[in-house]
């Protein structure tokens, strides 16, 4: 694959470049490069100034508000954003939702919602999971039937992710029971507003509230807040966990938190945490080019499909790789005690030891998720076969 850049992408780079230096919110920069939590407000802010800057839309027809960007210029936009260490863009609303709108959703609902989901003013958490409805998404169980101009909707969702800061949550809901279960699902939109919504926590094992169950109680829901055609949800659920599926890889912050192990451990005389670097980084560069290609595709009028899958099994596996990793060179950080007082073994300061293990181990325990949510591995080895071998 030639990825040798023209001079006009070279200068898109730089645009990049000024824009972190000059308009990327400094209290957002400090926080993430210190490890700090992001708080809501946090978050608003830096997409808010991706908005300004005329970029919240990098993946987004022109039509719709968006950049209209080559392949090539969401590479280097992305990977400039990974190098910089900047949050990871919020996917619910401009990579999930926000596609299912403008490709399957009438004229009013794309003016109502797209500029909102543009510019952030809107907040959106994805309502999908159920308990014992989670890979096998398809037996959901949370049902919409019509009353009139609305729906009302009773169920719960699980594991959804930031439903605490939400302001509207997509919903997968059985307005329908038939015989084929992926048939009879709708695809609604739901203010988290409505009475009858109830969000509690679940604290995952690194002790982060990022998750949370949702609950419906004869939730009011009007009916112009369906998608597309009532039963055809399972259509439009596939299409945005492609999308979905794509992004979770996250090739670039894979590269900047690799470039901070090498940093980390260039000075340790461990030759087997070295190879396993050095393999994990080819691995790294051979999802790349996958990646590179499938966004190729992309811009030639596709949609992601199987190979998405593929993406994300190997993205997945490769991000919890290098979390084991960190653990492991945080292990050779608190080594017993040998240098001049308040240095460790490695001559690191104390205080930048404890940081660096509780880091390390606190992305460790998050990680493990990685290979479940989007559809579990094992699901998408499925979608493969189905779709790529035909078996």
């Amino acid at each position: 694959m030639d990825i040798n850049f023209s001079d006009a992408d070279n200068q898109f780079r730089q645009e990049v470049k000024d824009y972190l230096e000059n308009k990327y919110p400094k209290h957002v920069k400090e926080k993430q490069n210190n490890g700090e939590q992001l708080t809501k407000q946090d978050m608003i802010d830096y997409h808010k100034s991706l908005y300004e800057q005329g970029w919240a839309g990098y993946n987004w027809p022109v039509e719709y508000g968006g950049t209209g960007w080559s392949p090539t210029q969401i590479y280097i936009f992305q990977e400039e954003l990974g190098y910089a260490n900047t949050p990871t863009i919020l996917p619910f609303g401009l990579n999930m939702v926000g596609p299912v709108i403008y490709t399957f959703g009438n004229e009013e609902q794309k003016k109502r919602f797209l500029p909102d989901i543009l510019e952030f003013n809107t907040w959106w958490c994805q309502g999908y999971s159920e308990p014992g409805s989670g890979s096998d998404l398809a037996s959901l169980k949370t049902k919409a039937v019509r009353d009139g101009d609305h729906y009302i909707v009773n169920g719960s969702k699980t594991w959804t992710t930031l439903a605490q800061n939400a302001d509207w949550i997509f919903c997968l809901v059985r307005t329908e029971t038939t015989q084929k279960k992926q048939e009879g699902i709708s695809f609604l939109l739901i203010d988290m507003k409505t009475e009858g919504i109830e969000v509690k926590p679940i604290i995952t094992i690194d002790g982060d509230h990022e998750v949370n169950s949702v609950f419906f109680t004869d939730v009011k829901v009007p009916a112009e807040n369906l998608i597309g055609e009532e039963g055809k949800g399972w259509t439009y659920a596939k299409f945005l966990l492609a999308h979905e599926r794509f992004g979770i890889a996250g090739v670039p912050n894979q590269k900047y938190s690799l470039k901070l192990l090498k940093e980390r451990t260039k000075d340790f005389a461990d030759d087997d945490l070295k190879k396993k670097i050095a393999d994990y980084e080819i691995e790294l560069s051979a999802l790349e080019f996958t990646e590179l290609r499938t966004l190729a595709a992309l811009a030639n009028g596709g949609h992601p499909g199987a190979e998405s899958s593929i993406i994300k099994i190997k993205g997945t596996e490769l991000q919890q790789k290098l979390t084991e990793m960190y653990v492991e060179a945080a292990g050779q950080y608190i080594l017993p005690y040998e240098g001049p007082e308040g240095f460790n073994s490695n001559n690191t300061p104390a205080s930048n030891v404890s940081d660096f293990s509780s880091q390390a181990v606190s992305r460790y325990l998050n990680f493990r998720k990685t290979s479940i949510y989007g559809g579990s591995n094992e699901i998408q080895k499925n979608i493969i076969a189905k779709a790529i071998l035909g078996v």
